[in-house]
């Protein structure tokens, strides 16, 4: 008669269980569904949101700032280069990034007279060939991606390609997961 009570309780916890993992499972997979993108007419409305928050009226004030046209005009400068991934040339004038960057691992180089911050997101193997780069070494830079941001003082390029003396030293691995 043990054995018989002792089954149906085991049964009955396992059985428990697989229901309760099952149920915990379906809500995970219902949390990562994807939002419905937004309409134009809800991205305005939500830029105008922000553009009224603390954040927004502080980075519209840099916008119009010196120093914030300066970068504005650098990133500009590069644009039609990042659009079509063309050949830029840059000079390195930093081993190192500005202090507080938190871009992770990155150079300073200049590119038709202007400084801009290079950041790489390079595997083990590439760091080697990167920290082999000196001040002054000229560097053939492609990038898919300019942005700015007012903690920085420079416009910031994503180093996807870095050639010296016609040799790859850095190319960026595809982005996992998609796009």
């Amino acid at each position: 008669m043990k054995k018989v009570i002792y089954t149906v309780i085991l049964l009955l916890v396992s059985v428990s269980g697989l229901v309760f993992a099952n149920r915990e499972f379906k809500n995970e997979t219902n949390k990562k569904m994807p939002e419905k993108p937004l309409s134009s007419a809800e991205m305005k409305a939500e830029l105008i949101k922000w553009e009224a928050s603390p954040a927004g009226i502080n980075f519209k004030k840099w916008e119009s700032s010196p120093e914030g046209k300066k970068v504005l005009d650098g990133a500009a400068k590069i644009s039609n280069h990042v659009n079509v991934f063309s050949n830029m040339e840059a000079v390195v004038t930093s081993l190192s990034l500005p202090p507080n960057s938190r871009l992770g691992f990155g150079v300073m180089a200049r590119i038709n007279g202007v400084d801009y911050i290079v950041n790489f997101e390079p595997e083990e193997s590439q760091l080697e060939q990167l920290h082999s780069l000196k001040i002054n070494d000229k560097i053939i830079i492609r990038s898919h991606f300019v942005s700015y941001a007012p903690k920085y003082a420079y416009p910031i390029v994503r180093g996807d390609y870095v050639e010296r003396n016609s040799k790859i030293i850095y190319i960026s691995s595809p982005r996992k997961g998609g796009c």
